[in-house]
């Protein structure tokens, strides 16, 4: 191949991951401020200066653009959360980095995460079942963080209110907040107030 139609390759494919990037970034944030169904194509083309047949060319309708936002905001915490399972041994400090990436996620994309929660209602046929198996994966990963640090003897319990009283926790964090602060440290102080109840007692002598 010549190096000019290799460099022609390379710019197309740059731009096309381009344009793909500002149309999830667009509609994810129109989503978050307009809600999925008062958001129209022509909202897309207008915020992204994308024609609509180079919108349907990215995705094949506004629920698969839907689809891609929640699968890219899930997918990468569950992505961290495995790599964390793997590689990290010690229970406490594997929740802390978790809850640092979940809260810090929330607060460098708030809109992602504004999505995810009030749209989940809108998705149809097989779109609902996909997404339905992101969320899966993703408290999944809460449930597996928590039953490790139970047996390793580390944690006291890690049933299903556990695993949704820590969720619930951690996607309240920044609006509870007010959005301000350091989230590291939002999340360490959460961290705090649940290892205090998660900690196993210590075995006093008789």
């Amino acid at each position: 191949m010549e190096p000019s139609s290799l460099g022609f390759c390379r710019g197309a494919v740059n731009d096309n991951r381009d344009n793909r990037a500002r149309l999830l970034h667009a509609a994810t944030d129109l989503f978050a401020r307009q809600g999925f169904h008062a958001t129209g194509m022509s909202d897309l083309e207008q915020a992204t200066g994308l024609g609509r047949s180079s919108l349907y060319h990215y995705f094949a309708s506004k629920e698969a653009l839907l689809v891609a936002i929640v699968q890219r905001c899930l997918g990468q915490l569950v992505m961290f959360g495995e790599r964390l399972l793997e590689e990290e041994p010690d229970s406490e400090t594997r929740l802390r980095r978790f809850s640092r990436a979940v809260v810090g996620g929330i607060a460098e994309r708030p809109s992602e995460l504004r999505v995810c929660v009030h749209e989940r209602h809108v998705f149809t046929g097989d779109h609902r079942h996909r997404v339905a198996g992101f969320y899966q994966e993703y408290e999944r990963i809460w449930a597996r963080i928590l039953a490790a640090g139970h047996a390793d003897g580390v944690f006291r319990n890690a049933d299903g209110v556990t695993v949704t009283a820590v969720m619930g926790m951690h996607h309240q964090a920044w609006s509870g907040a007010g959005r301000s602060g350091d989230p590291d440290l939002l999340a360490d102080r959460f961290c705090d107030l649940l290892l205090a109840g998660l900690r196993e007692p210590p075995v006093r002598p008789l």
